[in-house]
């Protein structure tokens, strides 16, 4: 996938700004997909080049003028492409898990304190997609929701974030454990 595919599925909720995209990209978005700031604003000028968004002018009173940024239908025409693409399965990449691999040369406690810090990295970002749900149903129960809601996409992409952080909440708090256990390395 590239990041081109993430913007235009995220503006089929309407039209955004970067600044907008960034904060939208950051808050339920990376669950699935991480993207700078300055990825999004040069994937924009990119895509509306070639003619896949196009912008508007928005003038501010008080703060400076900005780019409103929505699908063209050759958006829709590229997005749809995409979603007919067979998905190729992914595989974890993951810093924290070559640390792990290599934990018998080095003291335990230097990578219980990088999964300690995963830990909260991951406990944080659950909260923050339990709210973004929590809002998403306002108060409706989900089988209610998913039948009368206009778009399930993001809700369900949101799911797999929830169901992601945990399972990374549990394995960090299991690893932490089990490094625990064992006490300090053997040479």
């Amino acid at each position: 996938m590239a990041l081109r595919d993430a913007i235009l599925a995220t503006l089929l909720d309407g039209e955004s700004s970067g600044y907008d995209l960034a904060k939208t990209f950051d808050g339920s978005i990376a669950n699935f997909w991480m993207a700078a700031p300055q990825q999004l604003y040069r994937e924009l000028e990119r895509m509306e080049a070639d003619g896949l968004v196009e912008a508007r002018l928005v003038e501010q009173a008080k703060r400076p003028n900005k780019r409103v940024f929505q699908l063209t239908p050759a958006g829709v025409d590229a997005l749809r492409a995409f979603v007919a693409q067979e998905a190729k399965p992914s595989a974890i990449r993951d810093d924290l898990l070559v640390q792990v691999q290599a934990v018998d040369i080095v003291e335990p406690d230097l990578v219980s304190g990088h999964l300690v810090e995963r830990l909260a990295i991951a406990r944080e970002r659950l909260q923050r997609f339990e709210q973004l749900r929590d809002r998403l149903l306002d108060g409706r129960e989900e089988d209610s929701f998913l039948r009368a809601a206009t778009r399930i996409g993001p809700y369900l992409t949101l799911r797999r974030g929830i169901t992601f952080e945990r399972e990374n909440i549990e394995w960090c708090a299991w690893a932490i454990r089990v490094l625990d256990a064992r006490g300090p390395a053997c040479d």
